[in-house]
């Protein structure tokens, strides 16, 4: 709609991850540092965690673009209850058959591990919204990294969530699951100065000439969406479309109390 009259290529600020617009801001290149850190030195667990909206799927989907084709990537977004459906989900992410017992289900599991190893191939299996998982099935996903071969560990775990993630793992009954991680990081939201860069930026890698959002309406995007990119995103792509409708050259302070004002009447931005 916007494009066109702003001219931009593309729309800059979808809510979908986009690992080509990664915003690498401190903290997002810390926290892909730490991943690679955890993939490169064959760690046995690597949390990353964030609030929601915080970038932490984008720079799943921007390592899966990095892996090599020795390495055969599991990713589950749903919430397993109890170890049988984990086993089913795990092995429905590796394109693996997943009917049978749960005695069934490890063996093949452990088969289809062994035969990657033989290969000198690899297994990463990532869970995404990992903060949904019970302690149960966390220490199910422990026995399954005790799955070793000669000195190497043919199965890495990728562990991604809210920072309740965070809390669940420091509980006394996971106390043997936390000594296993390896690598971690927490992905804290921008702060002022890196809201208005980020916007910026993504402006920019679509094709915007000059600076479309003055300072004072950055300054106000980022006190209502506490640096977190995904609401970042969503008041900028409406600001563009109620600049657009109003002939705007540049989005302005006004501009933006509007959209928040709307979007407060929907329970959005209420703080």
């Amino acid at each position: 709609m916007y494009e066109a009259f702003y001219g931009l290529r593309e729309k800059p600020f979808s809510i979908l991850p986009d690992p080509d617009l990664i915003y690498w801001g401190q903290n997002h290149r810390l926290a892909f540092a730490m991943l690679e850190f955890g993939v490169m030195n064959r760690a046995g667990f690597t949390v990353i965690t964030g609030e929601i909206g915080s970038g932490k799927t984008t720079l799943l989907r921007y390592l899966l673009r990095k892996l090599g084709p020795e390495i055969t990537v599991g990713l589950i977004s749903n919430t397993p209850q109890g170890r049988e459906e984990l086993m089913q989900f795990v092995l429905m992410s590796l394109d693996q058959p997943f009917e049978g017992s749960y005695a069934v289900l490890v063996r093949r599991f452990q088969d289809f591990l062994m035969e990657q190893y033989s290969s000198r191939g690899r297994t990463i299996l990532i869970i995404d919204e990992a903060q949904n998982l019970a302690s149960d099935t966390l220490e199910q996903l422990r026995m399954l990294s005790n799955i070793n071969a000669d000195k190497d560990q043919p199965l890495q775990l990728i562990l991604v969530g809210q920072p309740q993630l965070k809390e669940l793992l420091g509980s006394p009954q996971l106390a043997q699951f936390a000594q296993r991680i390896s690598s971690d990081f927490h992905l804290r939201p921008l702060n002022n100065g890196e809201v208005a860069q980020y916007i910026d930026y993504r402006l920019n890698a679509v094709g915007a000439r000059g600076r479309l959002f003055s300072p004072e309406a950055c300054t106000m995007i980022a006190q209502a969406s506490s640096g977190i990119p995904r609401a970042i995103n969503i008041l900028c792509d409406t600001a563009l479309v109620y600049g657009f409708a109003a002939r705007a050259d540049q989005i302005t302070i006004d501009v933006v109390h509007e959209v928040i004002e709307q979007k407060r009447h929907f329970g959005i931005f209420s703080r």
